[in-house]
């Protein structure tokens, strides 16, 4: 960076302190202390984008480990967004997917509209509409 700080990504979950910014930065709801605790313990694989020590993104592979796989919380902070580290953090999660997925596993994440275009550089297809899906939210 021309600011003269030091950006790398690190392969570790983000603190509980950490995911609670990286995601009201970005304007997602806020979650009780107790299931982003519960929630990142549960991640298969994390990763952490850094600047100076500070966390400024990060990206998260949840699933059973076998069969079912979902990419979560991919997250820059605005200032840093378009610049390229949204990819670096899905070129890790890939790598961790490319060494971990099993043949015929199931892969799947949950992107806004206006992002599918990212996530489908790595091979991510829109559901058809005959093979509507479901989720709920509390």
């Amino acid at each position: 960076m021309s600011d003269g700080s030091t950006i790398a990504l690190v392969e570790r979950a983000p603190t509980p302190d950490e995911y609670g910014r990286l995601r009201a930065s970005v304007g997602w709801n806020e979650l009780s202390p107790d299931a982003i605790r519960a929630g990142l313990s549960g991640s298969l694989y994390s990763v952490v984008l850094e600047r100076d020590g500070e966390a400024v993104g990060c990206g998260r592979v949840v699933g059973d480990g076998g069969v079912y796989f979902y990419v979560q919380d991919v997250i820059v902070v605005p200032e840093l967004q378009g610049l390229g580290w949204g990819a670096r953090i899905m070129n890790a999660v890939m790598q961790y997917l490319d060494a971990s997925v099993r043949p015929g596993s199931f892969i799947g994440l949950m992107a806004a509209k206006d992002a599918e275009g990212f996530y489908r550089r790595y091979g991510f297809e829109r559901r058809p509409d005959d093979r509507p899906g479901m989720f709920l939210t509390r």
